[in-house]
């Protein structure tokens, strides 16, 4: 009779320590100047062949609603923690996909709320950008539709410098140059945390 080496919980708590290990060691490597990642590419390559990915994980949450009608169980919360953590994709949303899980009530249409939830969240960290930055609202929000629609945060052209608030490009501690570096940064985060999540 064959036996499986490894089961699907172990094989998901493998990877998150080798996720673990790896974001250690990167850390490590660039503080020493020297790069490793070009050595481990096959193997987060091997991980992501068996990426867990968002449906995946609300078709947990909707299994444990119809089962146990309580969003709190320790045991599915811990399944579904493992599950992002093992996820290359996933982790650096954990937060927010929690914050969804906390969000819900026995009788709600998972994939309905999960998309009004993502929906809501991103609007609301885009408007504390807008705010933050003091960038034009309207113009901003089409520039990050449009990134969503093409897949990726354009940092060349001129898209960029029509959602920034007005500053002389000739003064001579050059605050354009660094205003519309910070703009691209927390645009990309956003993008980053938000991409393929509905």
């Amino acid at each position: 009779m064959a036996h499986a080496i490894l089961t699907p919980r172990q094989l998901q708590d493998y990877q998150s320590l080798y996720l673990d290990l790896f974001a250690t060691v990167r850390q490590t490597t660039q503080a020493d100047k020297e790069a490793i990642n070009d050595d481990v590419v096959f193997e987060i390559e091997l991980i992501k062949q068996v990426e867990v990915n968002v449906d995946y994980l609300l078709m947990l949450v909707r299994q444990y609603l119809d089962a146990h009608g309580e969003p709190g169980d320790v045991e599915v919360r811990a399944t579904i923690a493992r599950a992002i953590d093992a996820s290359p994709s996933l982790r650096n949303k954990k937060d927010l996909i929690e914050a969804f899980v906390d969000s819900l009530t026995v009788d709600a249409d998972v994939e309905g709320a999960w998309k009004a939830f993502v929906d809501a969240k991103r609007a609301e960290d885009l408007d504390r950008i807008i705010a933050d930055e003091s960038l034009r609202p309207d113009e901003t929000r089409a520039f990050v539709e449009r990134a969503f629609r093409d897949g990726g945060v354009p940092t060349a052209g001129t898209a960029i410098t029509k959602i920034l608030p007005p500053v002389s490009r000739f003064s001579q501690a050059n605050h354009h140059a660094a205003k519309r570096q910070t703009v691209i940064d927390r645009l990309a985060d956003l993008f980053g945390r938000y991409f393929g999540l509905s």
